[in-house]
Formats: structure tokens, sequence, C-alpha cells
């Protein structure tokens, strides 16, 4: 899975950079680097990453308005480098459409482990991204989830969603109607517990939300909040 797969590291610090790569490239991942926001953005917008791991806080432009400015262009997958404590710019990160995020200090084994389990959602899209006939479809009047190319579509036109986003929808269709709690879609959707930071979940359904909308409005809807608990992906019988 790791083969031929290219990760690009960013961050100011020389010292977390070499350490990344090291560990990375001991998995035959293909490594590149970048110590400031500018050079990371320009490197990702002429280049086809499999990840990026961005640490926020660097002089000059930032990771948060790296990730902005990135998803413009581009669903790469971003796993946001964060310090201990910067609990408002991990939102931020969500809301400008960060994948996930790992605390500093970090163990480098986990880095590895949160690459490979994006690099396992998207190996298989670009797999089966070819595939002429849709076997395995979830259908709704106006949303259909192709879960063998990966790929969402409202109106017959094609969305491009995140990683993250893509399987948040995806769990919430597999069981219309039914009502998640913001806590068991944490669990079930990122695997691992976020510590009470709810928001990740709100910020994700609220992006998701915007790219239906801007395609259509009625699949949009689709997803509603529950006030008080969660959220559910209602299907109109009408």
């Amino acid at each position: 899975m790791a083969e031929n797969a290219t990760v690009l590291i960013v961050d100011d610090e020389d010292r977390i950079r070499r350490l990344l790569r090291m560990y990375l490239e001991r998995e035959e991942f293909s490594v590149e680097e970048a110590d400031n926001g500018t050079d990371a953005l320009h490197m990702a917008l002429t280049n086809d990453y499999d990840v990026i791991l961005l640490d926020i806080m660097m002089p000059g432009m930032d990771g948060i308005e790296v990730c902005q400015a990135l998803r413009q262009e581009k669903s790469t997958p971003v796993i946001m480098l964060t310090a201990k404590g910067e609990e408002s710019n991990r939102v931020q990160g969500f809301e400008v459409g960060t994948d996930d995020y790992i605390v500093k200090p970090f163990s480098p084994r986990e880095v590895v482990l949160r690459v490979k389990a994006v690099l396992r959602r998207t190996t298989d899209a670009n797999y089966n991204k070819g595939k002429t006939q849709a076997t395995n479809l979830i259908v709704f009047p106006h949303l259909t989830i192709d879960l063998d190319a990966y790929r969402v579509t409202a109106n017959g036109i094609e969305i491009s969603l995140t990683p993250k986003e893509y399987e948040l929808l995806c769990f919430l269709a597999k069981a219309p109607d039914k009502v998640f709690k913001r806590e068991d879609l944490l669990k079930e959707v990122w695997e691992y517990e976020f510590f009470g930071d709810l928001r990740t979940v709100d910020t994700h359904v609220k992006r998701l939300r915007e790219k239906l909308t801007n395609v259509s409005k009625e699949a949009a809807k689709m997803i509603v909040t529950v006030w008080g608990v969660g959220y559910k992906l209602e299907v109109d019988d009408a």
C-alpha cells in the first residue's frame, strides 16, 4: 500500500521533518519536505501528493491558510500537526477541510498509522475509479453514492469530497433515518476518541452540506440536525 505513495511534510522545525521522514521512508513512502506555508502550497498545487502532513503554527503563511487555499483546488488528504493546547486552531483546521489532526508531541509510529489509514481509503478509490460499471450503489432521489468508485453525485453532478467528508456521508447513508450521536460518529467515522471535541463532527457536517448545496439543495437538506442529539440522513418517502 505504501509503495510509490508520496507524503509532503510541512513544518518549520527541521528536527520534526527529519524524524517524520526517517519513519515514513522506513515504511517505503516517498517523502518531500517544505519548511514554510508558501512553498508548501505551491508544491501541493503543482504535484499530486497522497497525503500532506501540515503543521499549523508556522511563520508567514500558517497551516490553516495553506489548507484553506488548497481546498479551493484539490481534495488531497491533510493531516494537521498541532501543539497541545491549540484547540481553537484545530477547530479552525476542520472548518477549512482538514481530515485529521495529531497533537505534538506525537509518536512517529502513530503518524505512520494515520497516514496508512488515509491511504487505505484513497488507494481503493483510485483503483476503482477506472471501473465503468457500478455494482455497489446507495441511491436516493437526489443523491447517489458509488461505493466501488468512491464517487458521490447529486442530481447527476459529481461532488469533490475529502476522505473524511466522504466517510461521514457514507456512514449516515448506510443507515438512513437513524439518528447518530456526535460521540458515536467520532468513534465510528474517525475510529478513535477525540476527547470531547464534538465540534469536529459539526464542522465536517457544515462543509458537507455546503458542498451538497452548491449542486443540490434537496440533497443538502437530507442531512438533518437532531438538536441535542446528533445527525441523521433523512429520506423523503414522498
